[in-house]
């Protein structure tokens, strides 16, 4: 049976909300596939606003692979502002798809993609609007099943209680084979129920089903034990890797937003994973091992890319781009074929020893010269060490010295406060690098408009990382060290004016710990928050302290933990982590290893170019590094 579309009852409200267009859907490359004609239908959401969401690459990939197969649809869904929620409740609409604004609840499945944990709440808001039972164990046959991606996904059990299943690591086949268990059961007729269709994703090993887990702890709140509670479930859920990114080419056909989106660009991903083995990382450590795209690959994506969507930015993606083991020649073959074209290249993520003035220019050879970025993370060499981020001083100023001897005029350089053993010299030492940099772009270029950014992002643990056990800097000193060094660079007139500096307050961050590193009982504080009215977390403007913290103390109230116990303790070695039934690959004694490494300072190098550290990934999950060169080149586009 066809299910109806909102929009007739939807549209005469769009005129009392801001940024309707963002409701509305019908962008280049969206589709809209006939319901009847599918057997298994996807909503797929990023619970955040439109313009965060549809730049998405996961729920974009997802959403190509999955209506590229016959009699299976796919629609895309985001998170509605508070003016359209409060219409909707109004008017009795649920929460609708933008592409044929079907209700959310119609579907078979609702995926949910979590790039960050601050968009827990709005998963609640959006199954709430849907008419979804916000509890798993209140659903039945009537009701999509709920299921939990991205890399927030790698510990999912503080929504436990509000997702039906969860899914580590890459998605595009896990997704197809997931569709395929439930066109199976469907046409079977639905045997056993919903339980017996989460009994058959869970048994295969590759998708965690909350439920089939008991949880134990300890009468001080430690957890004694994860068990499974039926025969035939794994005791831990392995992550999904792709391979062969080159037979992956996704997205083909990028969706060309409506509104404006915090990027407007067509992105591709040059390579997947990173062992550079930095230990704050979680992307770097749950994303192993690295997997380059191609250099004719990443070419045929670009073109294809650029054919599709008109966009005039195209974006070389991954953990640390400049890695690429053919990053120049795939720098220069790009700019060599859209010279004289509206198209430019961006390289977003760039470490300070992987970067040259060569692939800066090819770079930048058809676009503006904006500024560079760099990520030194940590101000002090001390601390450096301790993070495994293997970047001196010297290399750093010689770096911008070369691209301010260039004619590049503005760097910027991104640290984070609150790192495992850090002090308030290691933050101070922030401003003394950022005066060293504006003096030698002085000296170099002979100018005096030489400009530094100094953007600070506060350190939260996470799991799966070597410092998953270590106790997160409570907000009050991250906040008080940041006001140190603003001080710092303000008080001194000579470099003042030249250094800028964005930060973050501590405070999101304590809660961004909790729910990173919390378990199932930490489902309760976000119920309490979610009805208390929290929405849209990740927003400065929306997030409430204190609200999360008056709703810690009443939903916790009675329990051996609070706040502090999830965030700024430290854990020990043999205590029971949350996650410790969900493998990343990496293997929890070379963990443990690292992170007492990192306690003596020592650094690691990366394994792409040294013998195996015994990480653990490779061999348990039957994959190996896949990089260069292939010696390849781009050839010129015919036409272009």
């Amino acid at each position: 049976m066809s299910v109806e579309s909102v929009f007739p009852r939807l549209e005469p409200l769009l005129s009392q909300v801001s940024k309707p267009i963002q409701y509305v859907g019908g962008e280049l490359n969206a589709v809209a596939k006939p319901w009847d004609e599918a057997a298994v239908r996807w909503a797929l959401m990023y619970p955040d606003a439109y313009e965060v969401g549809l730049p998405n690459q996961g729920v974009q990939i997802l959403y190509e692979v999955l209506n590229e197969r016959d009699g299976v649809l796919a629609e895309r869904t985001y998170s509605v502002w508070p003016d359209l929620e409060a219409l909707m409740r109004e008017h009795g609409i649920g929460q609708f798809t933008v592409d044929a604004h079907r209700p959310v609840a119609a579907f078979d499945l609702f995926g949910v993609s979590f790039a960050t944990e601050l968009g827990y709440t709005n998963l609640l808001t959006a199954l709430d609007l849907a008419g979804i039972p916000l509890s798993a164990v209140d659903r039945d046959e009537r009701h999509p099943v709920v299921i939990a991606g991205g890399h927030a996904a790698f510990n999912p059990e503080p929504i436990a209680e509000f997702v039906d299943a969860a899914v580590l690591g890459d998605g595009e086949e896990v997704a197809l084979a997931i569709t395929e268990v439930v066109r199976e059961w469907k046409s079977e007729g639905s045997p056993g129920g919903r339980d017996e269709l989460l009994y058959r994703l869970a048994a295969g090993g590759g998708v965690y089903v909350p439920k089939f887990y008991d949880v134990d702890y300890l009468p001080d709140g430690r957890i004694k034990q994860v068990v499974p509670n039926r025969p035939g479930v794994p005791e831990r859920v392995h992550k999904h890797t792709v391979m062969d990114l080159d037979s992956w080419p996704y997205p083909k056909k990028p969706l060309v937003p409506l509104a404006e989106t915090v990027h407007e660009r067509y992105s591709v991903e040059i390579f997947r994973g990173c062992t550079r083995g930095c230990r704050f990382c979680q992307a770097g450590m749950i994303t192993r091992p690295v997997r380059e795209r191609s250099i004719t690959g990443i070419g045929e994506m670009v073109k294809n890319g650029v054919q599709n969507s008109g966009f005039e930015e195209v974006g070389l993606l991954s953990l640390s781009s400049a890695d690429h083991s053919e990053i120049g020649e795939v720098a220069k073959g790009l700019a060599d074929r859209y010279e004289g074209t509206n198209t430019s290249l961006s390289l977003p993520s760039t470490r300070v020893d992987a970067f040259n003035v060569t692939l800066a220019n090819e770079l930048s050879r058809n676009g503006r010269r904006s500024g560079l970025t760099f990520a030194p993370e940590g101000g002090s060499e001390r601390l450096r060490k301790v993070i495994n981020k293997m970047v001196s001083e010297d290399d750093l100023i010689q770096t911008v010295a070369t691209a301010y001897g260039s004619g590049w005029r503005q760097v910027k350089l991104y640290f984070m406060c609150g790192l495992p053993t850090e002090t308030d010299e290691d933050v101070l030492a922030i401003a003394e690098l950022a005066k060293k940099v504006i003096a030698k772009g002085r000296e170099v270029s002979g100018r005096k408009d030489i400009r530094c950014t100094v953007s600070i992002g506060g350190f939260v643990p996470k799991p799966h990382t070597p410092f998953q056990w270590a106790g997160q800097t409570p907000h009050e000193t991250v906040d008080a060290r940041l006001h140190k060094l603003r001080e710092a660079i303000r008080s001194d007139r000579t470099y003042a004016k030249a250094i800028g500096l964005r930060y973050h307050e501590g405070k999101p961050g304590m809660v961004e710990g909790l729910l990173s590193r919390g378990d199932r009982r930490v489902g309760r504080v976000i119920r309490a928050v979610w009805e208390d009215g929290g929405r849209f977390d990740g927003w400065s403007e929306h997030f409430s302290f204190d609200r999360w913290v008056a709703s810690a103390d009443r939903a916790l109230a009675g329990e051996p933990v609070d706040l502090d116990w999830y965030t700024t303790r430290e854990r020990d070695r043999d205590e029971v982590l949350p996650w410790d039934h969900l493998d990343s690959g990496l293997d929890r004694e070379w963990l443990w290893e690292d992170w007492q490494d990192a306690l003596d300072e020592v650094e690691v190098d990366d394994c792409r170019w040294t013998p195996c550290f015994d990480c653990g990934v490779c061999p348990q999950m039957g994959t190996e590094i896949q990089t260069g060169p292939t010696g390849q080149k781009l050839l010129p586009l015919s036409v272009v």
